[in-house]
């Protein structure tokens, strides 16, 4: 068995790396092993250029029981370590720092608003834990009330982790983490959104038990919450709108509107400018020709 789950993990680690997920020895990974042990990546290795005989076994204290000569458990390993503290039914644990969710996390947004209905269903809300120092045991408490009730967490100007009941369910919620990253950008890049309703996440709520999708808690669908975090629920942005499924969210398409009719500044709910790619072109225009007369 553990001959199996090294031989993930360097899978695992391959994957990370292809995908632009980590660069040189970001990231990390590791698994429970029975109940007593974790089998975890060393430090200061490339994800993408790993062996089976490089991991690291290490008990629940993060004391070392089994390493390769000159080999160290992740430097991460306090992080990795709280986890499975907090969350019996997790069993492995996957962080990296994939580069539009990286990008979320470095800006302050959290990726809540209800817009995939998959993401929904699986991982509600993603929220940022507060920055700390990596590697430290500030970080590990930061993330400890947020990985009591989600499964995907942003860290601020760090990257992302991931929880699931075995490797690759771990590593699949990273792939969904940035996916949904990528599709919210370009969203936002393109100045709308359609919000699912409240009603609609209600009903997706519904289907984590018809599905048997387990979820460490229930999902808060509430836009008076944007940017709060409640530990006992996982927070979704999602708009009152009694028979309707998916809502125009207005504040952005009125900001765009604005925008086209000359209004340049226009501020979106998420408090960001908003401008049409050719007023875009004329600031810049403008800032060059500034630059010219100095």
């Amino acid at each position: 068995m553990i001959d199996a789950l090294r031989n993930d993990i360097v899978e695992i680690g391959r994957r990370l790396w292809q995908r632009g997920f980590v660069a040189s020895n970001d990231g990390n990974i590791s698994v429970r092993v029975g109940s007593d042990y974790l089998l975890m990546t060393p430090s200061n290795v490339s994800k993408g250029f790993m062996t089976p005989e490089m991991m690291v076994i290490t008990d629940l204290d993060g004391k070392v029981v089994e390493a390769a000569p000159g080999r160290k458990p992740s430097s991460e390993a306090l992080m990795h370590l709280v986890v499975y503290r907090e969350r019996a039914d997790i069993n492995a644990v996957v962080h990296s720092h994939p580069p539009i969710a990286t990008g979320f996390a470095v800006a302050g947004i959290a990726l809540d608003r209800a817009v995939l209905a998959e993401v929904v269903t699986t991982l509600g809300g993603i929220p940022i834990a507060d920055y700390a120092t990596p590697s430290t045991q500030e970080l590990a408490e930061t993330v400890r009330p947020l990985i009591k009730s989600h499964d995907g967490v942003l860290l601020a100007n760090h990257g992302a982790v991931a929880l699931g009941k075995d490797l690759y369910s771990a590593y699949y919620k990273m792939e969904t983490i940035e996916h949904f990253a990528q599709i919210s950008l370009v969203a936002r890049q393109l100045g709308r959104e359609h919000l699912l309703s409240r009603e609609e996440v209600d009903r997706l709520q519904g289907l984590r038990g018809r599905y048997g999708i387990a979820a460490p808690a229930p999902i808060c669908a509430d836009p008076a919450m944007e940017g709060v975090v409640d530990p006992s629920c996982q927070v979704v942005i999602a708009p009152e709108a009694p028979g309707e499924r998916l809502v125009p969210d207005t504040s952005v398409a009125a900001g765009v509107a604005g925008a086209q009719a000359g209004n340049k500044l226009q501020v979106g709910s998420d408090g960001g400018i908003r401008l049409t790619y050719a007023e875009l072109s004329e600031l810049i225009d403008e800032a060059v020709r500034q630059l010219a007369k100095r």
